[in-house]
């Protein structure tokens, strides 16, 4: 197939997997009285608004968290900081239920705390109940702020160092060149950082469904009005959580300050301080310990209980017993291995088609192609058929990290549990498909954006210099 039919056609097959079933959702959401029935529900008003500031409010904590974070790790110089500063990003690579058992095991009623802290003192009952928007903001913060953290010391690593010298010749303290240079450059980052947890946030279902116990949000809402087989209702809250995540995106987006992309990455990264008094570094190497402890500290828990045998723990503040008898039982009986082999497998497979897309994608929208003789010359300024498929090819990799997991599960499922050739719908529902589907659009943004940016770097010179050797 030619690259003439190709872009078109690579542009298709991503709408419909990514733009079709929304707008199969949108259009099903419409029929009937859903609509004026989620209007006229005050409980829905309620679990919107309180995901939009959830939402927001997990923003700002974990931001609180992970930028000091980054400015510890990247601008100073102290004992264990290499280890340290990769130990603390561990929470990126684990998967957010895992997060949220972590911290139901270590500050839950029946958790490690609670259970000191009764002995303690003599209680008779939990110290807490870990239920609500505070518990829910808790461990949002708790697993999102390594968003602000990343992308915070990527800021840092790029910033230039000349900016900063300039800013103290011209006689500007730490603070005013940290408050009208540094932040200001970073606002890219932050920017992003903000996308991604806010996105997260909005999306999320296991921390609310774990420690919301009343407190309903829109996600806990749409699985509870679709298990009360209101499917058209569930519907409707899909596509207002859309909307409200279109909003989101868009505000934020208007935050960025793509006109400063070009002070970062010029010239020299500001080197690391050395801490030069032994109690100051000491300080801040125990400081970057206690942080990475106090992180790390619900993952170590959960750790731990695995190792508890069944029924051996009832009241006592710490395991009385610890053995490997549960993982014996894990590997010794295929059955239970058999959701692990699932997932390993279903994860392969969506890998591999989304890297399979993104490197499409990247050589459809931005591959460099070698030079051709000399044609008549096309009007000034005329796009090339390139330049003309890139946006929308661009545009569709993205657009699934701008809508909640939430959305798109409703809408994949809503799209194939009906059996219509004719309108590109086949039942999936209920086989072993849908999930590898469904993980390989939720992550083409991943795969796409890299590949993307690598295509960007790629010198138009080398493929030149690959057509006159014949190639």
């Amino acid at each position: 197939m030619s690259a003439r039919l190709a872009r078109p056609a690579f542009t298709l097959l991503l709408a419909w997997l990514v733009l079709y079933p929304v707008a199969i959702v949108v259009a099903d959401s419409v029929r009937g009285d859903a609509v004026a029935t989620f209007v006229s529900r005050p409980g829905e008003w309620g679990a919107l608004w309180a995901s939009l500031w959830i939402s927001l409010a997990s923003v700002a904590l974990a931001a609180a968290i992970g930028v000091p974070l980054a400015f510890l790790f990247e601008w100073l110089e102290f004992p264990g900081r290499k280890a340290l500063g990769s130990l603390i990003a561990l929470p990126a690579v684990l998967p957010p239920f895992v997060g949220v058992l972590a911290f139901l095991f270590l500050y839950g009623e029946s958790g490690f705390v609670a259970r000191a802290v009764q002995a303690v003192f003599g209680l008779r009952g939990p110290p807490w109940r870990l239920q609500g928007a505070g518990a829910i903001l808790l461990v949002h913060a708790y697993s999102m702020y390594v968003y602000f953290y990343l992308l915070t010391r990527a800021g840092l690593a790029k910033l230039d160092a000349s900016m900063l010298e300039a800013a103290h010749a011209l006689g500007a303290g730490r603070w005013e060149t940290l408050r009208r240079v540094t932040f200001p450059l970073l606002r890219p980052s932050l920017a992003g950082a903000a996308l991604l947890v806010f996105m997260t946030a909005l999306g999320s279902f296991s921390a609310p469904y774990v420690f919301g116990g009343g407190f309903r949000v829109m996600t806990t809402q749409i699985v509870a009005t679709k298990l009360n087989g209101e499917l058209p209702l569930a519907m409707v809250e899909t596509v207002a959580l859309a909307l409200v995540a279109a909003l989101g995106l868009a505000l934020l987006r208007r935050t960025e300050g793509d006109e400063l992309l070009a002070a970062l990455g010029k010239g020299a990264a500001p080197p690391r301080r050395p801490i030069r008094r032994a109690p100051i570094r000491a300080l801040a190497a125990t400081a970057g310990w206690l942080f990475t402890v106090l992180l790390l500290l619900p993952h170590l828990t959960l750790a731990l209980v695995s190792l508890v045998p069944y029924s051996s723990w009832t009241t006592e503040a710490l395991p009385p017993v610890l053995s490997f008898v549960n993982y014996q039982r894990l590997f010794g009986e295929p059955e239970r291995l058999r959701p692990l082999v699932n997932s390993l497998w279903m994860a392969a497979a969506s890998t591999l088609g989304a890297v399979a897309l993104a490197l499409a994608a990247g050589a459809l929208a931005r591959g460099q192609r070698a030079p051709r003789a000399p044609r008549a010359p096309r009007a000034l300024h005329a796009p090339s058929p390139r330049d003309r498929w890139r946006g929308p090819i661009e545009t569709l990799i993205a657009l699934p990290w701008a809508l909640p997991g939430t959305v798109f599960a409703i809408a994949l499922t809503t799209t194939f549990s009906v059996h219509a050739p004719l309108a590109l719908r086949w039942v999936l529902v209920g086989t072993v498909f849908l999930l590898p589907l469904a993980y390989l659009v939720r992550n083409l943004p991943i795969t796409g954006r890299a590949v993307l940016a690598g295509y960007r770097q790629l010198d138009p010179a080398l493929a030149e210099a690959a057509a006159s050797l014949g190639a």
